[in-house]
Formats: structure tokens, sequence, C-alpha cells
């Protein structure tokens, strides 16, 4: 036992369990010397071990030693308490356990002697019996073999009169197998006279049964059960099975075509009364159409559906029962005998595909018609439980005959009229569209009564109250707001109709045959890419228009849908396309249209849209421009005495521009301006020719030194793009019309030749001009610019260039 400092219980412990239940003795331990103070060696020696200890530990040490070995000891005993315990009950368990064993063998014991016991009685008593019936054994095998062949012959000389009875009782079956036990027998023994007669007897009762079988089986009032019956009892009397198969499907063809007969009836009834109530089913307008997509009549309601529950509950089930009867007779049914090797289902097979194929495609043809008709863009829902039932119906076909091309082609004709129908709304949507731009036309038209009594239009500007009575004209961001937003409600609406092709209780909503294909190329690219294209397209059309005044296209349209088709642009199409996404779970595996690509499209007609606003508005300031200099005689006109009213129609006109296109586009950027903007003064001087010309030193020298100068000024001037592209912003637009307006202005001095005080008038009107368009451009040394050209092409071209005193021109112009 260990007693060191050093020692561990609970390792004792453990060597004492594993040695106690280990099943063999420990292995050797390793050879080394012995160790006779090892506490746990065998060679352990008391007295060497208490020597030690005296001689190596104090008197403390020894206390403590002592201590500790009384404590091992006692932990040693509680723990040999314990196994003997648990040993104790182990061994109490087992003796019980034993003690029932020898109770239960003992009784099994007695039980197997007495089986014992009576099986020898049985065999003994087993082989007594055989002793005995040896003898008679042979004797009663010959008798029973002697009685089973009179039998035979008694059935046989029955037979014609069983048959006979089964004839007249129309127990068509059991005749049937009476004959077909029998047969095999007359046949084999046919050259004797006897069997001969009753064979002759049996083929001309048969001959009459199988004559009533086949009159049955042309009798058009025969149920399927008898029909089946009879076909089957035909068979075993070997009747050709593909004679038998045509007789099948042409009584069958017969009846199907009797509902194929009703469905277009009441087709070309339905066709009537569309034509007849066409007005009052179908609105005068699409857009009433959509407007009203919600409402449509409880006739046309109903039609598309009863067409296609009256087919499937006629026509597609009764031709399922066919084809399950069909089968049942000749596919499916065990071949025996002669008729396995006739391959009658391989042929009988091909047969119904032919037949099925056939009547389907003419089903088919009625579908498809009745579909077409459904050409309004109201309530979707009828529709789509009219194809959900059509498509789950025909899924019953499918299951029935597999491999038949039924189920795929009606899987086509449910593809086809979604596909139809989203045509349909993309056609409706855009014809909303077009009236929808129709309705702000005559709104933008229609002349409002103002509070000074004045007719506006056009959006023009109201900068009073309106008139007790009278409606008050909606503003352009007003119309806009309306478009947009009509437009975008449209769409959702189509959207929410079209939803239901894809909802989960439709059994082809979820395959991958429709939704993929449905959701990607119809939805997504064939109606809502294609409205976006059109509306980016349409509007782009209107920048085609010929003419100087951007013929029937009111500018101030033009502005609108270049507004709308930036909001597009910015924000309006992802949001749609977001949202379709999102409703369709549309998933861009094939190649779709990108958002980026839409955005620049709409972009690109905006830019074209307001490019062709700036242009058109330029050209009709232009117009009164060129007119007003080519109707006047500039060198007989009299001394000025104010503005002419065409420059103060420019004035108003270019103001009501910057107040139409402000409502719709922010301000932009301008450069500082000047602090005497207001004030520039405009002189035959204003350039360093007209300096040169009109200097006291004039040599007939100056005009050559004039031209020159004036071309060496122009390459260091700044060059103006006057159609060059606007920007999105209201100076920009106001920028480009005034610069188109003032280049119009300039070619027209220069065609003309002025006198004193043409020139003059040409002062004051550009000095007009300066005081009120500087503030309408983005840079006002552009407006300068311009003028300065004007006035100095018309002193260039002047007989008598006299200029007026710059504060006459001022009193002139502030006088108005």
């Amino acid at each position: 036992m260990e007693v060191d400092s050093g020692s561990s219980s609970p390792g004792r412990k453990r060597r004492l369990l594993r040695l106690y239940y280990s099943s063999g003795p420990e292995p050797p331990p390793q050879q080394q010397e012995p160790e006779p103070c090892d506490i746990n060696g065998a060679h352990f020696d008391p007295e060497i071990y208490l020597n030690k200890l005296r001689k190596e530990c104090s008197l403390a040490e020894l206390m403590d030693q002592e201590s500790c070995m009384v404590k091992q000891i006692r932990s040693l005993d509680s723990d040999m308490q314990t196994l003997v315990y648990e040993n104790y009950n182990k061994f109490i368990s087992a003796t019980d356990t034993i003690r029932k064993m020898k109770n239960d063998f003992k009784k099994m014991e007695d039980e197997m002697d007495c089986l014992s016991t009576n099986m020898s009685a049985i065999t003994e008593f087993s082989a007594r019996i055989s002793g005995t019936l040896q003898d008679q054994h042979t004797q009663i095998t010959k008798l029973s073999g002697v009685h089973t062949l009179l039998r035979k012959l008694q059935f046989l000389f029955e037979l014609p009169a069983r048959l006979n009875k089964c004839l007249e009782l129309q127990a068509y079956a059991q005749a049937v197998s009476s004959h077909r036990r029998a047969r095999c027998v007359l046949q084999q023994y046919s050259h004797m006279p006897s069997f001969r007669g009753i064979q002759d007897d049996c083929h001309a009762i048969m001959e009459r049964l199988a004559h009533q079988l086949r009159q049955k089986f042309r009798d058009g009032g025969t149920s399927a059960k008898e029909l089946s019956e009879c076909v089957e009892l035909l068979l075993q009397l070997e009747e050709p099975a593909e004679e038998l198969c045509d007789k099948f499907l042409s009584h069958a063809q017969t009846r199907l075509e009797e509902d194929l007969r009703s469905l277009e009836a009441e087709l070309k009834d339905s066709t009537v009364t569309n034509v007849s109530g066409d007005s009052a089913r179908n609105p005068s307008s699409p857009s009433e159409t959509l407007m009203s997509i919600h409402l449509i009549s409880p006739a046309s309601r109903a039609d598309i559906l009863e067409f296609i529950d009256r087919g499937c509950n006629e026509f597609v089930s009764n031709l399922c029962l066919v084809i399950a009867s069909y089968q049942e007779l000749f596919i499916n049914r065990p071949q025996e005998g002669n008729l396995a090797f006739k391959n009658i289902p391989q042929m009988a097979n091909s047969k119904l595909h032919l037949f099925v194929d056939s009547l389907a495609s003419k089903y088919f043809s009625l579908v498809e018609r009745r579909i077409q008709e459904e050409k309004g863009v109201g309530d979707n829902s009828l529709l789509v439980r009219a194809l959900d039932r059509f498509h789950r119906r025909l899924q019953a076909v499918s299951k029935l005959l597999p491999g038949s091309a039924v189920p795929s082609q009606g899987t086509e004709i449910v593809i086809q009229a979604a596909r139809e129908r989203i045509k349909q709304y993309l056609s409706a949507l855009q014809s909303f569209y077009l009236e929808s731009l129709t309705d702000i036309r005559q709104a933008l038209a229609a002349p409002r009564l103002s509070v000074g009594g004045t007719n506006t239009a056009g959006g023009g500007v109201h900068t009073g109250a309106c008139t007790p009575g009278k409606e008050a004209p909606p503003s352009l961001p007003e119309l806009l707001s309306s478009l947009s937003n009509s437009i975008l409600n449209q769409i959702k609406s189509v959207l929410a109709s079209v939803h239901l092709f894809t909802t989960k209780d439709i059994t082809f909503s979820n395959k991958p045959y429709f939704r993929g294909e449905f959701c990607s190329h119809g939805v997504r690219e064939g109606l809502v890419v294609s409205f976006i294209k059109f509306i980016c397209q349409s509007s782009r059309n209107f920048c085609e228009s010929a003419g100087d005044r951007g013929g029937s296209t009111p500018p101030v349209l033009l502005l609108l849908l270049s507004r709308l088709c930036l909001d597009y642009e910015t924000s309006t199409i992802s949001y749609i396309l977001t949202l379709t996404d999102e409703q369709f779970l549309v998933m861009h595996q094939s190649p779709v249209t990108a958002v980026t690509a839409l955005c620049e499209e709409a972009r690109e007609a905006a830019q074209k849209l307001l490019n062709h606003y700036v242009k058109v508005q330029g050209l009709i300031i232009s117009q009164m421009l060129r007119k007003s200099v080519e109707t006047r005689d500039w060198v007989n006109t009299i001394e000025p005495r104010n503005v002419r009213a065409v420059m103060k129609r420019v004035v108003e006109d270019t103001t009501s521009i910057d107040v139409q296109v402000g409502l719709l586009y922010e301000e932009g950027v301008r450069k500082a301006h000047s602090s005497d903007s207001s004030k520039r003064t405009f002189s035959v001087y204003s350039s360093s020719r007209q300096q040169i010309r009109y200097a006291p030193s004039y040599t007939p020298s100056a005009p050559m030194d004039t031209n020159l100068l004036s071309n060496i000024h122009k390459l260091f001037s700044e060059r103006i793009d006057i159609f060059s592209p606007v920007e999105f912003n209201k100076v920009s637009v106001l920028t480009g019309i005034i610069k188109i307006s003032l280049k119009t202005f300039l070619e027209c001095v220069r065609l003309r030749t002025f006198g004193r005080y043409g020139l003059q008038q040409i002062q004051v009107d550009c000095h007009y001009l300066q005081m009120y368009l500087w503030r309408f451009v983005s840079d006002e040394n552009l407006v300068h610019f311009l003028l300065d050209e004007i006035v100095g092409s018309a002193a260039h071209r002047c007989l008598d260039p006299s200029p007026m005193e710059q504060s006459v021109i001022e009193v002139i112009c502030e006088r108005g």
C-alpha cells in the first residue's frame, strides 16, 4: 500500500477494479530489481521501510505519514465494503436467475418427452394404415380415372344442348367459356364420327353466337360495359383484332363527333351574339376599355368558361373513357394462346394514337376560335380559369395515353392565348397613351378667359385669379402629373390583370415551360419594355414634323413630353421594371433589356424633344423677326419715335416661354451678371471695325482695313454654336431660343440696305432687346455679342450711317 506523499488513491482503486474484473491474469510486469521499500511491490519489507523512514524523516514528518496512512486505510476499507455490497447483489440476482432457468428447463423437458411419445404413436399408426390400403390403392386410382373420363364425355355429349341454352338466356360469356374448354378435345378426336358430329353442332351454334355479338357491337345503344364484354368475347372467338379495333374506334368516333358538333353550334351562336352586341360589350375606345377594366357584360363573362366547361365535361371526359376502355380491351389485357403471337397491343396502340390526335385537333381548333373571340381587355379571371380548366383536364389524357401529343398541343394553346392577351394589353396601353396625348393637346389648345379678358391657350401665363364661373386652366405641372400618374396606374392595372396567369392555384403557372417564358419575355419584354419603348418612339416621332413651325405639334406638348421622358429616365423606368420583376419573380436567365438601356433611350428621346422644342420656339420668334425686317422699307423709313411692336412681342413671347419652361425645369446655372447689364449701350462704334470706319482720319483704304480688322476680331472671339444641344434646365433652353432668334435677325439685317433712320431704328430695337433678353440667358455676353453684330451689320449696310444719341435711345426704350 502506497503511503508516500505522491501516492494517489484513485489510481490504486482503478488497478484493484481492473484486477477484479479482468478475464485473465494481468500481463507480467517488466523485469526490474526487487524494491523492498515499494509498499505496492511484491518484495515489500516492512522493517526496512520503517528503518528508512526513521532515518530520513523528522518526528513531524513521521506523524504526517501516520495520519496519511490512516486516511488511506480507511478509504480502502470503505471501497472494499462498497465492492462487497455491489457483488453481493449481483450474486443474489444471478442465483435467482439460475433457479428460474432450472424450473423452466424442467418443464420443457417434460413437454418434449410427451411430444416424442405422440410422434412415435402417429408414425406407427400411419404405417399400419399404409400397409392395410396398399392393395386397394391401384384399383381406386384406376376407378377415379374412369370416373373423370366419363364426366368429360358426358360434358362433351351435353355441350350442344348447353350452348343452345346459354344462347337462349344470352349467357354469352358462359357459352364461350364452355366451348373453349371442349374445343381442343373435339379437334383432337374429330376423326371419330361421334365427336365429329358434336364439333359440327358446336361450330354452328358458335357462329350464331358470334353473329349476335357482332350485331350487339354495332348497336349504337350498347353501354360501355356491354361493349367491352362483346369485344372480349369476340377476341376469344378468334375474331380479327384489327377489325374489332376499327369498329370500336368508329363507334366511339360517332359519339365524340356529336360532342364536337354541339360545341361548334354553340360557337356559331356565340359569334352571332357577339356581332349583334358588339357595341354593347366593346367600348368605343381602348382608353374607355382600360378605364373600365373591371366592367364587362355578364353574358360575355360566362361565355368562355361555360364553353370550356362543356368541352371538358363532354368531349374530353368521353374521350378519356374511350381511351381507358380501348386500352383495357386491346392493349392491357393479357394475351393468351394464339393471341400472344399476333402483336395486338402495338397495333392497337398506334390506331389509338391516330384516333386521339385526329379528334383532338378538331377540338383544339374550336377552342382556339373561341379564345380568339376574347378580344376585350376587361376582367381576365374568367379567361385564366377557363385556360386552367382546359390545361388541367388534358393532363388526364397524358396519364392515360403516355407519349400522346395532345397535352403538349393543349399547352401550346394556353401559352399562345397568354401571348395574345399580352399583345392585346400592349395595344390597349398604346391606344390609351395616344388618346391621353390627344386629351392633353385639347387641354392645351382650349382657350381660357383670364381676369384681364385675354384669351390664353397652350399653357400661357396666368398671373391673376380666374373669373368667377370659369374653370381654371390646368397648369403644365398638373398636366404632367396627371399624364404620368394615369399611365402608371394603367400599367399597374394591366400587371394586376396579367398576374392572374401566375397565381398559385393555376396549374400551368408553375410549369417551367410557361412561367419563365411568360414572365420574362411575355410580361417584362413584350408588355412593359415594349410599352416604354413605344412611349419613347412615339415621342421622338413628334420631332419629325416638317415645316418652319414644327407642323401641327404644339411646342408646349414637346416640352411636356421631354419632361415626361426625363422623369422616366430618372426614376419611373426603374420603378416599373422593379415592380414587374418583384411581382412576377422574373429570373434574368435569358437576355433581357437592361434598365440602363431603357433609361438611355428615354434620355435620348427627352434630349431630342427639348432640342426640337428650342428649334420650334426659336423659329416662331425668328419668323416674326424675319417678316418685320423683310416687309419694311429701311431706306425711306421715318425717324424712330418708339420701339417697334414686333420687338415687344418678342420680349413678351420670350417671357412667356421662360415661365412655361420654368414650370417643368429647374433654373440652371448663369454666369455672374455685370451691374450695368440693362444699361449696356449699342452704337455703330461698339466694334473695332466701326471705330476705324467712322474715325475722323477716314481714307479710301479704310474699308479694306475695316474688313481685315473685323475678320481678326472674329478669330479671337468665341464661336457661337446656334443649334447646339441644350441642357435640361430653363436657362439653357432660353439661351438656345434666343440664339436662334438673334441669329435670324442678324442674317435678315445682312440682306437689307438701310437709310439713316433705318439704322437708328435698329439701334432702338437692339437696345430694347438688350434691356430684357440678357436676364434669360446663361451668359449675357452672348446677347451683347449678337446685338453688336446686328447693329454693326446694319451700319455696314447703311447709306448714311448717322447713329442716334444714346440718351435719346434710352428715353425711347424706357417710354416703350
